[in-house]
């Protein structure tokens, strides 16, 4: 009887073992002491002290410069435009889907918001930023909305006024 429970110890033991705990993203390689290995993959973290308003993205935008005035007319294409493409995910002064771009420009570069308006599928992938805010939308990608370089100015002219 003592062998028979030693030995159903030992499967479950080795069942266990077997199938390793955590997903498999979570895992590394380890040698156990009876050389059974795991694999594992380490998970790559993002850079803890990123500063965002030297940021400026993956995409067309690599440098502008704001003009001290508003120029209304883009403003209120760039509101239909924000309207008809973003407001589906956006809320312009609370998080929804996605952040809100309410005092976007004290947190990132015009050119970083250019280049994730237009450019969100790299951006995700290779922008540190991006994919930090990735994972505060819970993984929700944004939408690629095919918008111009003229469009997202325009955009980013209408988030000045917000």
């Amino acid at each position: 009887m003592k062998k028979l429970t030693t030995m159903a110890a030992l499967a479950l033991l080795l069942v266990v073992a077997a199938c390793g705990g955590g997903a498999p993203e979570e895992r590394k390689t380890v040698k156990t002491p009876d050389a059974i290995t795991h694999e594992k993959v380490e998970k790559k973290e993002t850079p803890k002290e990123i500063d965002p308003m030297s940021m400026k993205g993956i995409g067309p935008v690599t440098e502008l410069t704001l003009p001290e005035t508003i120029d209304q007319g883009m403003v209120e294409e760039g509101k239909a435009l924000f309207e008809k493409n973003c407001a589906a995910c956006h809320k312009t002064d609370k998080k929804y889907i996605g952040p809100a771009p309410k005092d976007i420009l004290d947190r990132r570069t015009p050119e970083w918001v250019m280049n994730m308006i237009i450019n969100p599928t790299e951006m995700v992938q290779k922008d540190p930023l991006a994919k930090q805010v990735l994972a505060e939308a819970n993984g929700a990608i944004m939408a690629d909305q095919n918008i111009t370089e003229d469009q997202a100015r325009k955009i980013l002219e209408y988030f000045r006024t917000l």
